[in-house]
């Protein structure tokens, strides 16, 4: 009796599981959740908390974002487990490269441990700051807009501190480019 009620409840969180995994692909299949470019007046809340957010660097020392208000900027929330986060970095290492002679900040923010951050980027160099948020960093980013809670999740903030766009899933560096050049 015990042994069908584990069995059956197994079963269950399997569908239950598959089905989450399904709309999450379709989600991001269906082009993420891209959010007009023009200034959203909804997440300013989001950038003020993002600027207040306790963040480290990968060997644990305190850093502070509000250095980076003023500034535009490209927010990208990732994790050291997330296949397409380690995807899109060499894009957006390049695309850093590209537009820091705009003024263009960069900075990676990990919804991971320092501990994976630091042995990530041991192994995979990054040429932007890259910071940890911890696992509180899903909380940021769902005050951006990232409901659905996935990763990675890019946001764009202009000089003014609005935001002019939000990704869910992979960039797309021509569309970035885009809104990058309408700063």
């Amino acid at each position: 009796m015990k042994t069908k009620l584990i069995v059956a409840s197994a079963f269950v969180a399997l569908i239950a599981a598959g089905a989450g995994v399904f709309a999450g692909h379709s989600a991001l299949n269906a082009g993420g959740m891209e959010v007009a470019e023009a200034a959203q007046p909804a997440p300013q809340n989001a950038v003020a908390q993002l600027w207040a957010a306790p963040v480290t660097n990968a060997d644990g020392k305190p850093q502070s974002l509000s250095l980076l208000k003023g500034h535009p900027v490209v927010v990208n929330f990732w994790a050291s487990w997330c296949g397409p986060c380690v995807e899109e970095m060499p894009s957006l290492a390049q695309l850093h490269r590209e537009y820091a002679k705009k003024g263009i900040e960069f900075v990676g923010l990990g919804v991971d441990s320092d501990k994976n951050v630091k042995a990530f980027l041991q192994k995979v160099p990054v040429d932007y700051p890259v910071y940890v948020i911890g696992f509180g960093g899903a909380d940021l980013a769902r005050a951006f807009g990232n409901n659905a809670g996935g990763l990675p999740f890019t946001v764009v903030i202009d000089a003014k501190g609005n935001v002019r766009s939000t990704k869910l899933g992979q960039i797309q560096p021509d569309e970035l480019k885009h809104t990058l050049d309408t700063l």
